[in-house]
């Protein structure tokens, strides 16, 4: 049993720092550059670690750089004795020699017996063994969970030659592109006349940070009513893991089969190009598969031209593996504005974010930053601790931001996040964001939807604050007019208030 401390509350996993400058590089340098956390208040700590601590848990004194110290108020909770496992892990909460020691206080309900010892999931961890893929879909199959889908897709005839490059910013001037472009402008959808943001996050988009109508997640948590953040009922999580497909997905697909969950797996074009293998085992398996872009850019830093192809190549290498196209997606570090909304709208996709309970705190466990080590799996673990006790106090389910692109990230996940999440008391309802969403796995892609209970996000969707009708290309893009068909809606500011004092902190 966990006993959680309403002292913590406040304490959530924090806002993304895109104060860091943004960085369009391949995944294999970019691990340095996925800046989103803020730390959290100290923690009161035992003297030394509770007995039936994981292994590899222990006092100790480590950096934890490029994590910047956030004052929030409140205290997190002590080890607990009992069936939980507890770890205490000291670190230094920025790379400045002269900065205080922050205790890190975590307690698990359970964790998997053949986990990695928290000493060995470090940024300089040796690679660790790959489980091969239980099984290969042939062509010709077609999923037991999705009703109604097309065979699926013969994935070896697949030609890296008929796509863009890897991890880079697709061309806009290709005949697929020229007609993507055409098919958003012809859709009824008025994308907003704003310039796009400069590299650097909040402080160097001072203008756009503060405009309001703009509603600009990354800079003050601003979401609108077709955003989706959280699950309508209480204790239901909505699983995601981004970035994938990657080397050590197939083990995050192998613990998911064993424990009987289901997950929303937002994947990067030029990862599904790199394994489709992996990506037919997801869907057919009976996960939900989802649009995380072609080249993992902020896409608020991108002409319109640009983010129509970063979306529509991804949805189109997807379906050339599947035979479907998701309708939900993601954007990189949740950098999403008003404009970007209106673009995935007429493209039919739905923007799926996680959730954040104030201007300064989101539901982000930090994972992603083991692997360039910018964090440490003791800081993740605690971020999770801090997040589950604020997800059992809200009215409504949530959403969490976990990765699996790297070796650290699923480790933590199958070792210690996913076992304590299915132990803990009430039980938590563990599902893919659509089924969160409670809509059935059909409803995740065009191909399947019901249109009639489920309207695609074009139809009749528009984007509050889209209130100019320029140009699809305004600000040195091609200049194609959008005309607005549909009425506009007001949107839900959910972080109006506080803005600027999260932008203070930013800065």
């Amino acid at each position: 049993m966990k006993f959680l401390s309403t002292s913590r509350l406040a304490s959530a996993a924090s806002l993304p720092l895109l104060a860091a400058a943004y960085v369009e590089q391949p995944y294999g340098v970019r691990n340095a550059h996925h800046p989103r956390q803020v730390t959290f208040a100290p923690s009161v700590a035992s003297s030394a670690p509770v007995a039936g601590t994981p292994a590899g848990t222990s006092v100790a004194t480590a950096p934890v750089s490029g994590v910047v110290p956030h004052p929030v108020s409140g205290v997190a909770p002590t080890s607990v004795s009992g069936s939980a496992v507890s770890g205490v892990i000291s670190g230094v909460t920025s790379p400045v020699a002269t900065t205080p020691t922050t205790t890190f206080t975590f307690s698990l309900a359970a964790t998997n017996p053949t986990a990695a010892p928290l000493s060995d999931i470090v940024s300089t961890a040796s690679s660790s063994a790959t489980i091969p893929l239980p099984t290969t879909f042939a062509p010709g199959s077609t999923p037991s969970a999705v009703s109604g889908a097309p065979a699926l897709p013969n994935a070896a005839l697949l030609s890296p030659a008929n796509y863009p490059a890897l991890d880079k910013i697709p061309p806009t001037d290709s005949d697929l592109v020229k007609q993507w472009i055409q098919d958003v402008q012809d859709s009824g959808i008025t994308i907003p006349d704003y310039t796009p943001t400069d590299p650097g996050g909040c402080p160097n988009n001072t203008a756009a940070a503060a405009d309001g109508n703009r509603c600009w997640w990354t800079c003050g948590g601003c979401t609108r009513q077709t955003d989706v953040t959280e699950c309508p009922t209480a204790m239901t999580w909505g699983l995601t893991y981004d970035d994938g497909p990657a080397f050590y997905t197939p083990n995050l697909l192998s613990y998911l089969d064993q424990t009987n969950l289901k997950s929303t797996f937002f994947v990067v074009g030029s990862r599904v190009i790199s394994f489709p293998s992996i990506l037919q085992n997801e869907y057919m398996s009976g996960h939900q598969i989802a649009v995380h872009t072609w080249s993992h850019p902020p896409l608020t830093t991108l002409t319109n031209e640009q983010i129509i192809a970063e979306l529509g190549w991804s949805k189109k290498v997807i379906k050339d593996v599947l035979g479907v196209t998701p309708n939900m997606m993601r954007p990189p570090y949740g950098d999403i504005d008003d404009r970007v909304r209106a673009i995935c709208a007429a493209m039919g996709l739905t923007p799926v974010m996680w959730t954040r309970i104030s201007p300064t705190a989101t539901f982000d466990t930090d994972d992603f930053n083991i692997h360039g080590g910018l964090s440490t799996v003791q800081q993740v673990l605690q971020n999770w601790e801090y997040i589950i006790a604020n997800a059992t106090t809200m009215h409504n389910g949530f959403i969490v931001l976990e990765h699996d692109l790297f070796q650290q990230s699923v480790e933590v996940a199958t070792g210690y996040i996913l076992p304590d999440a299915m132990a803990h008391q009430p039980p938590f309802t563990i599902q893919p964001v659509i089924s969160c969403l409670n809509k059935p796995l059909t409803d995740a892609y065009i191909e399947t939807n019901d249109n009639k209970t489920n309207p695609p996000a074009a139809s009749g969707v528009a984007i509050a604050g889209a209130t100019s009708s320029a140009g699809a290309g305004g600000h040195g893009n091609s200049g194609s007019s959008l005309r607005l068909s549909t009425e506009l809606l007001a949107g839900s500011l959910t972080a109006v208030t506080g803005l600027a004092a999260g932008l203070v902190m930013l800065l």
